[in-house]
């Protein structure tokens, strides 16, 4: 790949420390890199590729100078800058959700639909999913190209981090809080979330959903491009730091049991098959997801409920896949093939 003149907006939060990590890990060929973030941030030095390098101001900076930029500092920012910067010619890759449910705008999992990448023509901006429907997408992409998928019933269990850095510290104080029998204090969340788990994830919506489980039913309808596919998302916030859960109940239009899932699952890009119950072999936030690349899937079953049916457990780092991993295997995909 021919090196590139890149940028990332959002420099010092969680998701692009992420994302500067995973570029040097992967040998992004990267010319010139611009590190950008609010003037609260503006001036610090991190290192990257072994060099270090100066915070500059989102504000003041002229994105006619990259090729790429890499959008993680909220929709706000994205909303205004984002537009700003594809017009004068950088390739947008944004992280929020600022962006998906545009029509023109493609919405991609690398592993599920890359052939969207060619869409960024249209705006010179590309999406990047929901953390929870990432890894849901992953999964289920082989099963539907099999048999099709005619419903999924998810219910999520969503690490804090997925909130941010101020709400893993909220998890870490009110941890120490009970454990120290002092009164508990929160402020991220509405309710205690240290021993809880929350069934409030973003605002609620008119129909009864909140709007964390509405982007669950357009992401998928828009990565799968497919509208008829029922989807019943319920999504809770649990007290861990990093990693995402789903337990999935499918019903498929054509027959499928749980060995042939497993088949197919094991040869999926981007999935890791942990699934023998027989030597309690089945993934877990902290033992397989947090920090790795891939999306876990266990407990692999049929669903005797319904006709069709298929259950599975699926877990991943929302931090690392959820946002950082895929932004920069778009990237990629951009570089090497569009660029």
């Amino acid at each position: 790949m021919e090196k590139v003149n890149l940028a990332i907006v959002g420099a010092t939060g969680a998701v692009g420390v992420a994302i500067r990590e995973i570029l040097e890990e992967r040998k992004f060929p990267v010319d010139n890199i611009y590190l950008l973030a609010s003037e609260r941030s503006a001036g610090e030095r991190v290192q990257f590729n072994g060099i270090s390098r100066t915070v500059q101001k989102l504000d003041e900076f002229d994105f006619s100078q990259v090729d790429v930029a890499l959008f993680s500092a909220g929709g706000a920012i994205s909303k205004e800058y984002a537009p700003k910067a594809a017009s004068v010619g950088a390739i947008v890759i944004d992280n929020t959700s600022e962006f998906r449910y545009h029509d023109e705008i493609p919405l991609v999992v690398t592993e599920v639909n890359p052939e969207r990448i060619a869409d960024f023509k249209n705006h010179g901006i590309i999406a990047n999913p929901n953390c929870s429907t990432m890894q849901m997408m992953v999964a289920l992409k082989p099963i539907h190209e099999a048999v099709g998928i005619k419903h999924i019933n998810v219910a999520t269990y969503q690490a804090v981090s997925g909130s941010g850095q101020k709400a893993v510290e909220e998890l870490a104080k009110q941890t120490a809080q009970l454990l120290n029998a002092r009164e508990v204090t929160n402020n991220v969340y509405d309710k205690q979330i240290a021993f809880n788990v929350l069934p409030n994830i973003d605002a609620p919506q008119d129909n009864g959903y909140t709007k964390e489980e509405m982007k669950m039913i357009w992401e998928t309808h828009k990565i799968l491009e497919d509208d008829s596919i029922g989807v019943s998302p319920t999504a809770v916030r649990v007290p861990v730091f990093y990693g995402h859960s789903e337990a999935i109940h499918l019903q498929t239009h054509k027959a499928i049991n749980a060995d042939e899932v497993r088949k197919l699952l094991s040869k999926a890009e981007g999935v890791e098959l942990v699934d023998d119950m027989s030597q309690l072999e089945y993934a877990t936030p902290v033992t397989h997801a947090s920090g790795k690349d891939g999306v876990y899937v266990s407990r692999i079953r049929n669903d005797g409920s319904r006709e069709n049916g298929i259950a599975l457990w699926v877990v991943s780092d929302n931090v690392r896949k959820g946002a950082a991993l895929n932004t920069v295997q778009i990237a990629e995909k951009l570089v090497k093939e569009y660029l």
